[in-house]
């Protein structure tokens, strides 16, 4: 497999300095600018003010070198915003234009590349964060995620799809990075092979993937990557952006087993072209040991390798304090082998520790999340976004400060995710409560509002999008969270347990707030 060296993008930055300058200038239009900088995994942001720079972080690894790289922009640039995305990558906002090249053109030499990271190109794959360490994965997958994110590359300048494809790789049932309804998800088996699952996604017109492949060797995964690359480009809609994406296939097919069909005859093409995909890779042997300390609490993992630990870091909303970020790379430098891992949910894993490492680490990040609810997931949101509808940063604020208040017991509300607009970048059809900006009537004037979402869920064999109930204010929404709290509360059981005795429970409490 040949492999793109980051210092090859350089040449298309003089491009992406010179219009940049004249979007800033005020001598192009937003819409202009946004078609021509997503290639670059830039956007301005609302207002057209600043920029906002995404870091691809092939399967959510963050070595090292890299973290110590974002830190030294933060530090360079006084860089005040950081964003934990749920594609595991890591964006930075309030960028001016000088800094947002500054930036994308060090991270080449730092080998993270951001090309590709906005706009109609494969996107960042994704991985289960643990992958490698975790007691109960049915194998690590992380190699061969971190190979299809180098082959999938080479793809950003070749023939253009009609929207972005996102790939993704589960190691467990947990399933974590929706790798059953990705645009293409390779699922792990216990058997050390791969099911293959296409087609799916979030946003408008969801749908769960089809299986187009079963105990796939690991070896070849890219057959199936090039096979979803030609059929996208076969039948993928590049007349309607609104149907572009790969889950309309399905229907644009007459169904799964045409879709099946036609996946299967570009898989075909594949192999018969004669070119060479078989991957040959090993997941890296951690080799380190304890130091005899040993470590439990509610942020700390133990992995499957004897005597070391991952800590858990949530920052609310998946926004670290940069202060935080560099302080915790600073740490990290002297600790061996020891890594950052981004999750879907915007948390961040650092692994391979030993017990006073770990301790370590836990006082550098004593600014995470609390309890489940704080670990809620939200988009940037509408006041930075600039197709975003409501300010789901600003919701999850609220909330989480009427629920501390209101004394709530953790477990009493589970981990909500927030959209600010119907593009899912929160996840919001995926969680057991979700929000997605809307708007409400109230006396014939549209007011601030977020429709509600029960019943979602991520894990393998149990997946469910949300069922939609209704809009409700957004100045409501606390209110109906602390009363949803207090009923769970008052039951004895924590959130998961009451929703089995009371299925209904969570649609008559929000009846009042729906009407």
């Amino acid at each position: 497999m040949n492999t793109i060296n980051p210092q090859n993008w350089k040449a298309d930055l003089p491009a992406f300095r010179e219009k940049t300058a004249a979007f800033y200038a005020g001598e192009i239009k937003l819409g202009e600018y946004k078609g021509f900088s997503g290639y670059y995994g830039s956007y301005a942001q609302k207002g057209g003010k600043a920029s906002m720079l995404r870091l691809r972080m092939p399967a959510g690894r963050v070595t090292r070198e890299k973290l110590a790289f974002v830190a030294q922009m933060l530090r360079t640039y006084a860089i005040p915003r950081v964003h934990f995305t749920t594609c595991q990558t890591i964006q930075l906002h309030d960028l001016g234009q000088d800094t947002v090249y500054s930036v994308m053109e060090k991270a080449l030499d730092a080998g993270i590349v951001t090309m590709g990271g906005g706009g109609d190109f494969p996107r960042n794959v994704m991985c289960s964060p643990l992958s490698g360490v975790q007691t109960d994965e049915y194998f690590d997958t992380l190699p061969w995620a971190e190979a299809a994110g180098n082959y999938l590359l080479g793809f950003i300048k070749a023939e253009k799809m009609p929207r972005k494809l996102k790939v993704g790789f589960s190691n467990s049932p947990a399933n974590q990075t929706h790798a059953t309804y990705r645009d293409l998800g390779f699922v792990a088996r216990a058997d050390g092979k791969f099911d293959v699952y296409s087609a799916g996604g979030l946003g408008n017109n969801p749908r769960m993937g089809v299986q187009v492949g079963e105990a796939v060797e690991p070896s070849k995964i890219l057959y199936y990557i090039k096979a979803m690359w030609l059929t996208f480009r076969a039948y993928g809609n590049y007349e309607n952006r609104g149907k572009a994406r790969t889950r309309y296939m399905v229907e644009t097919l007459g169904g799964e087993q045409n879709y099946i069909k036609a996946f299967c005859e570009k898989l075909d093409e594949v192999y018969a072209s004669g070119e060479d995909l078989t991957l040959s890779v090993e997941p890296q042997a951690i080799t380190k040991t304890g130091d005899g300390t040993t470590l439990s609490g509610p942020r700390v993992l133990t992995q499957k390798q004897p005597d070391l630990y991952t800590v858990v870091w949530h920052p609310i909303g998946g926004q670290p304090a940069p202060e935080t970020l560099c302080t915790l790379s600073d740490l990290l430098q002297n600790m061996p082998d020891a890594e950052l891992r981004l999750a879907p949910d915007e948390a961040a894993y650092i692994v391979n520790l030993t017990g006073a490492e770990a301790q370590k680490v836990l006082a550098a990040t004593a600014d995470s999340a609390r309890t489940l609810f704080e670990t809620s997931v939200s988009c940037i949101g509408g006041m930075t976004c600039q197709v975003g509808m409501r300010d789901s940063q600003g919701l999850l604020a609220a909330c989480i400060a009427a629920v501390r208040e209101a004394g709530l017991p953790d477990g009493a509300l589970p981990q909500m995710h927030i959209s600010g607009c119907a593009s899912s970048c929160g996840t919001h059809q995926t969680g057991s409560i979700g929000f997605r900006g809307a708007s409400k009537l109230v006396d014939g004037k549209p007011q601030s509002a977020f429709t509600l979402f029960v019943g979602g869920c991520d894990r393998q064999g149990c997946e469910a999008m949300g069922r939609e109930l209704g809009a409700i204010l957004e100045s409501e929404i606390p209110a109906f969270l602390i009363e949803l709290g207090r009923t769970v509360a008052a039951s004895g059981k924590d959130f998961a347990a009451w929703r089995k005795t009371d299925p209904n429970g969570i649609d008559r409490i929000a009846a009042p707030y729906l009407a």
